[in-house]
């Protein structure tokens, strides 16, 4: 983790490098496409993982929601992951953000690392890990729309189109579940924490122009736990009386899936466009339905399958790129 650091500031494209040549000779070595697709492939390898790690929280959270409730698990979660990062980044070299850069890092830390969990907690009290994940990840539909809006590029007929399907998709997921009110509550929290989700790629984007990745996460962990502080007396009576399976479901979460996942991920977004990026994250669902299937005999209900697969289809279609 420590060389994630020293690696080229420069944003590269995954996929837009050239194949590093297959001789081992010294002239290879210091051949630019070697040096140059190297970054690519360990982007994609982060950004692999991460998805792999983030689908993993939400079967965890959805395990550990009957023993510790949304508020403590998010501090316990987001407590557990800055301890575990602190180390690594003041080996690296810990950069503290400068002037202005401090109402971004308050801001990321405030709507991602904790107001998110919060939420994200919250919603999987209403609805099936796979179906959370699902509408979770209408998030790079709003990162397209905010980028299309800040570059003035205007709405593309994809993105219109894929809109249109993803939100047709959520309305499936509402109108076909039992208990409507259930539901409804679960599928706002979640569409609430797609939006949280895309507003923290964005700062995080803007943050990492400046700043290195662990230095990115560690402040934002930081200051997520300060704003959660206030759940602490809570944090403290119900992980006095929750089994051992949870608490150590609770340190996973906030080991694999928060520090390794968002540093991995801000390592991987320092070198990939945002938009582009984000759109790896529809990968998260899928593996969300077949974890919670194996370790929870859990399944979305027909409704929440047709509906999450149009929410991804419309990510999708979002993001085709047209001609001229």
């Amino acid at each position: 983790m420590v060389g994630m650091t020293t690696a080229p500031a420069r944003p590269e494209p995954v996929g837009d490098c050239p194949p590093a040549p297959t001789a081992t000779s010294a002239a290879t070595a210091t051949d630019p496409s070697v040096r140059t697709s190297r970054p690519g492939v360990l982007a994609a390898v982060a950004v692999v993982a991460t998805m792999v790690m983030w689908a993993s929280a939400f079967v965890a959270i959805r395990h550990i929601g009957p023993d510790l409730s949304p508020g403590p698990l998010a501090l316990i979660r987001v407590v557990i992951a800055t301890l575990v990062i602190l180390p690594l980044a003041v080996r690296a070299g810990l950069q503290v953000p400068r002037g202005r850069a401090w109402w971004v890092v308050g801001s990321y830390a405030i709507l991602w690392m904790a107001l998110y969990s919060v939420v994200i907690n919250s919603a999987e009290h209403h609805l099936d890990a796979g179906t959370t994940a699902m509408l979770v990840n209408v998030a790079p539909i709003l990162v397209t729309l905010w980028v299309g809006l800040v570059q003035r590029a205007g709405f593309t007929r994809p993105l219109v189109g894929g809109l249109v399907v993803a939100f047709t998709g959520v309305s499936v997921i509402a109108l076909g579940n039992d208990g409507a009110q259930r539901s409804l509550i679960g599928i706002a929290l979640g569409l609430l924490a797609a939006i949280l989700f895309a507003t923290g790629i964005l700062l995080q984007k803007h943050l990492l122009r400046s700043m290195d990745a662990l230095s990115v996460t560690w402040w934002g962990m930081a200051l997520g736990a300060v704003a959660l502080l206030p759940f602490v007396p809570t944090a403290l009576a119900e992980a006095g009386s929750a089994p051992a399976s949870a608490l150590l479901s609770a340190l996973y979460l906030g080991i694999f899936p928060t520090a390794l996942a968002f540093t991995l991920w801000a390592y991987a977004l320092r070198r990939v466009e945002a938009a582009r990026l984000s759109l790896s994250s529809y990968l998260v669902p899928a593996f969300a339905v077949l974890l919670s299937w194996v370790l929870l005999a859990e399944v979305p209900t027909a409704a929440g399958l047709v509906g999450g697969t149009l929410c991804l289809a419309g990510v999708a279609i979002s993001r085709i790129r047209t001609r001229g």
